[in-house]
């Protein structure tokens, strides 16, 4: 059997599936996000370690110590851009500076300036939520405990330092770094000069269906493994999932609804589009790239709204789709920038808005209105993504947001793209990390990364995108007045 291991942001989850691909046991431990400071997000990497042994735990009781000791081979997947620091000792200087923390912007222009090969190199932006600028953030804020960095690792990558006491990553969660040569799959040392970086504070890098170490002795012993027991090179989160959902071939894509939303697509060659905040990331198999748009709250301001009304998910959902289309139409419009934005705006301070609020609107009609914020979000990202030369004609529909077969259709009808559940998409990039455990095993690709079965399609609605497009010219056109009016002091 083949163990996969996903440290989100929310939550370490893990799999556990058998030599047919089949799963077989799912278990998850919560994380907490430190803020200290507004837009800062942090985690102490010692809690990710504490969530990974309890969730590995939780797998060894339900399945039995005997059936869990038979697993061969561990992948991991995990949050990208995240910045653990580490001692010549391995010790761990401060807490994580996580994805979504936004306070590296100013250093965001300083890179830029730094290296003028940026773009064409790294093929993507400088944001703040890369690990690049963040390292410019703690020289020049923190400068004597960036005197004492020895090592940079992602937070997967962490994880594998702890298990296996080697220092790898792959070139997917890598190409997040703003240190990667995404087109060589290689670090750059022109990018890494730029950050006051240099080649040995990196770890290696290996396609994360090769074999990055084995398991410490007593890490297997405490995990009731084996020590023998192999690690892959595993993934950052949106290739795992890509993974996962069988999205491994040029022109598969699927779309995401977590804590944040991702539209992704998998090429065959490196093709960036900066311009219009497309990611240009490295795919975690041999010689296939992806592209990917990213907004930074998704399923996350549906959880938002209903803390906001005291109410569940399934409540609220079930008020939703009792609305006619009628009140669809007449409800606000939100923007969906709750933690700011990546693409298409790339603009860290944008801020969430209800516009078109009146008193006779009820709390199903701002239900509505968030979940279709977050639709019309994606849409901007397809729109940048076919700029970018890249189309599609279904997507595989994964995380939290899955759940509900309402917002599944009028993502359907927004994005005018049939729309695929699958079985087994909770497991998200827990199962793409067991796949490319089984891989590094010697799993055959095509049998490994099929795409799981067929839960439910959505078909779009022909004239139910006729009548979003008037909304969504609204939603695009309330953003740009509000920009000014965020910032530093706003």
């Amino acid at each position: 059997m083949y163990l996969g291991i996903d440290l989100g942001t929310s939550e370490v989850k893990a799999v556990v599936i058998d030599a047919q691909g089949s799963l077989v046991a799912l278990a998850g431990s919560t994380l907490n996000v430190a803020r200290p400071h507004p837009r800062w997000s942090e985690q102490a990497p010692a809690d990710w370690w504490q969530a990974t042994c309890d969730t590995v735990a939780k797998l060894r009781t339900q399945l039995g110590s005997e059936r869990f000791g038979s697993i061969r081979a561990i992948g991991l997947s995990g949050q990208m851009h995240g910045a653990v620091l580490l001692d010549e000792r391995d010790e761990v200087l401060r807490p994580a500076i996580l994805w979504s923390d936004s306070r590296s912007a100013p250093e965001c222009a300083e890179l830029e300036s730094r290296a003028p090969r940026l773009h064409g190199i790294a093929g993507n932006l400088a944001m703040p939520g890369f690990t690049a600028p963040k390292l410019l953030w703690v020289a020049r804020h923190e400068p004597q405990l960036f005197a004492r960095i020895a090592t940079v690792l992602l937070p997967k990558d962490w994880l594998r330092l702890k298990m296996t006491g080697r220092k790898v990553s792959d070139p997917s969660d890598a190409a997040g770094t703003l240190w990667l040569d995404v087109e060589g799959r290689n670090w750059s040392d022109e990018l890494l000069a730029a950050s006051g970086m240099r080649r040995d504070q990196m770890p290696a890098l290996v396609d994360g269906s090769a074999v990055s170490g084995s398991l410490l002795p007593e890490v297997a012993q405490a995990w009731g493994l084996r020590s023998d027991v192999i690690v892959a090179g595993g993934a950052g989160d949106g290739a795992a999932s890509a993974v996962g959902i069988g999205a491994v071939k040029p022109g598969d894509g699927f779309l995401s609804l977590g804590t944040s939303g991702v539209l992704f697509v998998v090429n065959d060659r490196f093709r960036p589009n900066p311009g219009r905040a497309i990611h240009a990331f490295c795919h975690t198999l041999p010689q296939r790239w992806h592209q990917m748009s990213v907004m930074l709250s998704a399923a996350s301001c549906l959880r938002w709204f209903c803390r906001l009304c005291s109410v569940d998910e399934k409540s609220l959902l079930a008020e939703i789709e009792q609305l006619d289309e009628q009140a669809c139409n007449n409800a606000p419009l939100f923007l969906p920038y709750l933690s700011g934005e990546r693409t298409p705006h790339n603009d860290p301070y944008a801020t969430g808005v209800f516009h078109g609020l009146t008193p006779e609107h009820q709390r199903a009609a701002l239900g509505y209105a968030v979940l279709e914020g977050v639709a019309f979000g994606m849409v901007d990202g397809l729109d940048a993504l076919r700029a970018a030369g890249t189309d599609v004609a279904e997507l595989s529909l994964v995380g939290g947001g899955a759940r509900s077969a309402y917002w599944a259709q009028l993502l359907a009808d927004a994005l005018q793209v049939r729309i695929v559940t699958h079985v087994g998409s909770e497991a998200g990039g827990a199962l793409g990390a067991a796949r490319l455990a089984w891989l590094a095993d010697g799993g055959d690709e095509a049998e490994v990364c099929r795409k799981p079965a067929q839960q439910a399609l959505y078909q779009p609605d022909p004239a139910r995108h006729a009548a979003l497009q008037a909304r969504l010219q609204r939603y695009r056109a309330i953003y740009a007045p509000f920009a000014p009016l965020h910032g530093e002091g706003h």
